[in-house]
């Protein structure tokens, strides 16, 4: 009876100093860094403040963030003393520190974590140019698929109107009956394509109808030649070595670009604990060369230069990635962990902390929370090289355009005044010679052979 009732009231006490801790204002030690925390006025921001808020409101406590005094996340000497968050709330500073930071063994031994909020992994940051390397066709990338499309779609209206505009001109084409038409499908076609090379193919038209056509289609390639070597040399600049680094392995094993970590981070920490051999061989290259950064933004920084390849937190990199379109995550990811609350140790809110992590995580808020502060600023495509867009060229279209009617309207009015002569001389209406010129020029492979059909008829007659 009396062992009972010293149970209930040590149990009592244990449920009344959890009370206290949990409802009592918590000290929450915090570290700037985007997106998880940024100031806003005398407020901070971020995915780890909405965190925070809604763990508060699942718990049911109250508290007050502060940022930490020496800006680093917590690493321990070899004293064994501890700096940053971790430090602070080990040394009762902060009864919890809420940031990317990374669940480790070393840590966990020093204070109490809760379950992750947010799995990561260490991957390599990267400008596009560098990670994508040469396709077989990157000749093609000057244009875009829809200009290549209307490139061809004028090459093939030029022919056309060539073509149109020898059988209409009586300059070009003055005796259908007797003479053998010198611009056919084919040779249309091919006196267009060498008009691509500004060297032309073959006979050049005589009436000025086709002159008209076949000038406007050489300022429309000169054009276009200009454009596309322009931007062939520009993607060709030195600073893009089209190196093909799609992981680790790839980064070992070449020299071209440097690599590095963040100074004193538990990526580094990684690398220099592990024994797979492509790590060991990147972190001595890292320790012989000294390429360590001091923050992250230094890393993107030099990332986006394409010298340098940043290695880090694959969550961090991702943020990088939706914020500077020129730079690319690399597809390999290891060394997994998760990103979790610190609190002292023994603390009775860690169980509270993580089931309420573990609740979050259920009902899709950490998804939202990290679609929220995750959303790219890049449109898609905008990084790419900077391709010719068909409406870049629309001006040089709409003077082809405008070519391609002039001629034709030339030769219409050639074969009009050809006609206009013979109607007089043969006592015939414009518009009856005109029709049957148009139906005689027009008619496809068949006249000289409806014209051998009429002598011989006249022959028997």
């Amino acid at each position: 009876m009396l062992f009972g009732f010293f149970l209930l009231s040590f149990v009592s006490f244990l449920d009344m100093q959890i009370c206290s801790a949990v409802q009592s204002e918590l000290r929450i030690t915090t570290i700037k860094q985007e997106p998880y925390t940024m100031s806003k006025g005398d407020q901070m921001e971020g995915f780890c403040m909405d965190l925070l808020s809604e763990i508060a409101k699942k718990v049911g406590f109250k508290y007050k963030v502060q940022l930490v005094k020496d800006g680093s996340y917590g690493r321990q000497d070899e004293n064994g003393n501890w700096n940053g968050m971790v430090g602070e709330v080990v040394r009762g500073e902060a009864d919890l520190a809420i940031a990317p930071l990374t669940l480790t063994a070393a840590r966990e031994r020093a204070v109490g974590m809760t379950k992750p909020f947010m799995q990561t992994g260490i991957s390599i940051l990267l400008r596009k140019d560098i990670s994508e390397g040469t396709g077989l066709f990157e000749f093609l990338s000057p244009f875009t698929a829809e200009t290549w499309v209307g490139i061809l779609i004028a090459y093939l209206g030029t022919a056309a109107c060539i073509f149109v505009v020898a059988r209409l001109s009586p300059c070009e084409w003055n005796q259908p009956q007797t003479e053998q038409n010198g611009f056919g499908v084919l040779h249309s076609l091919w006196y267009t394509a060498g008009g691509l090379t500004l060297q032309g193919a073959g006979p050049h038209p005589k009436a000025l109808s086709g002159r008209v056509i076949c000038s406007t289609w050489w300022i429309f390639t000169i054009v276009l030649l200009a454009c596309y070597f322009s931007n062939l040399s520009s993607s060709k600049t030195p600073e893009s070595t089209h190196l093909m680094v799609k992981g680790f392995e790839d980064l070992a094993n070449q020299d071209v670009i440097e690599y590095g970590c963040l100074s004193g981070s538990s990526t580094l920490a990684f690398f220099k604990n592990s024994n797979n051999l492509v790590y060991r061989r990147i972190y001595e290259h890292m320790e012989r060369t000294k390429s360590f950064v001091s923050s992250m933004d230094e890393g993107v920084q030099r990332a986006k230069k394409g010298d340098f390849a940043f290695i880090g937190e694959s969550v961090s990199l991702d943020l990088a990635v939706a914020r500077h379109c020129e730079l690319v995550r690399a597809h390999e990811v290891v060394g997994m962990r998760g990103y979790s609350i610190a609190a002292p140790l023994g603390s009775p809110i860690i169980k509270n902390l993580s089931v309420a992590i573990l609740q979050l995580s259920e009902a899709g808020e950490l998804a939202y929370l990290r679609s929220k502060w995750w959303a790219s600023s890049c449109i898609a495509d905008k990084a790419k090289s900077s391709a010719v867009q068909p409406h870049s060229l629309k001006g040089m279209f709409l003077v082809l355009s405008l070519g391609l009617g002039l001629g034709i309207l030339l030769a219409v009015l050639e074969l009009t005044a050809k006609s206009r002569s013979s109607a007089a001389e043969q006592r015939k209406s414009c518009c009856t010679v005109l029709t049957e010129e148009l139906s005689l020029r027009l008619r496809t492979g068949n006249a000289n052979r409806s014209q051998e059909n009429v002598d011989k008829d006249k022959e028997k007659a």
